[in-house]
C-alpha cells in the first residue's frame, strides 16, 4: 500500500460519495459500495466470532476467509480493473474440503434449525446471514457490470461452511442445535 491513511476525517463523503482505489468517485449507495459494505460487515462478524474461545481449525480456517474477504474487497474497490486474484478454484476448493471434514461427524438433519445454541454458534449464524446477504449484493452488481464469478460461488459456500460451523460449536458446547418446531 503505497499512501497510508493519516487523517481519517477528510469530510469528502459529506455529499453522499465515497471514493474507490481508482481515484473515482461513487454514490454511497451504489451496487459497488452495498457490496463491499456487505463484504465488510461479514468480515466484522467473522471478527466477532473470533473473539469466542473456538477450536483451532475453525480458527483458522476463518482467519484464512476474514483475509480473503479483504481481497474481494480490494478486487470490488477497483471497477474494471479487478484482477481476480482473491478468490478461485482454489479457495472455493478449500471452503468445501472444511465444509466436508466439519459435517462429517454430525448427525444428519430432519428438521430446519433456528439460530442459536450456545454464543460461539449464535454469531456463526448471524455471520451466515450477512453473507447470504453479501452475495445477493455481488449478484446484483453482477447485473449492472460484470465481476469475478468466483466472488459469488465462495460466498455462496462460505455461508453454507458457516452453517455446519455453528452446528459444530454447538456440538462441542455440549449443546443441541435450536430446532424450528413447526406444531407449536
Amino acid at each position: 500500500m503505497g499512501n497510508r491513511l493519516t487523517k481519517i476525517c477528510t469530510r469528502t463523503g459529506d455529499n453522499g460519495t465515497t471514493g474507490l482505489g481508482d481515484g473515482s468517485r461513487t454514490d454511497k449507495d451504489d451496487p459497488r459500495i452495498e457490496s463491499i459494505g456487505a463484504i465488510d460487515e461479514l468480515n466484522s462478524a467473522l471478527g466477532l466470532l473470533l473473539s469466542h474461545e473456538l477450536p483451532d481449525n475453525i480458527r483458522d480456517r476463518l482467519s484464512r476467509v476474514q483475509h480473503r474477504l479483504f481481497d474481494v474487497g480490494g478486487e470490488l474497490c477497483l471497477p474494471g480493473q479487478a484482477d481476480h486474484r482473491g478468490v478461485g478454484a482454489e479457495q472455493i476448493e478449500e471452503l468445501e474440503t472444511a465444509l466436508d471434514e466439519l459435517n462429517a461427524d454430525l448427525p444428519p438433519l430432519r428438521e430446519f434449525i433456528l439460530p442459536g445454541g450456545c454464543p460461539a454458534a449464535a454469531v456463526c449464524h448471524l455471520a451466515r446471514t450477512i453473507c447470504r446477504r453479501a452475495e445477493r449484493r455481488l449478484v446484483s452488481l453482477n447485473k449492472v457490470e460484470d465481476i469475478n464469478p468466483a466472488d459469488i460461488m465462495y460466498l455462496n459456500r462460505l455461508s453454507d461452511l458457516l452453517f455446519v460451523m455453528a452446528r459444530q460449536l454447538n456440538r462441542l458446547a455440549g449443546k443441541t442445535d435450536v430446532f424450528w418446531r413447526h406444531e407449536r
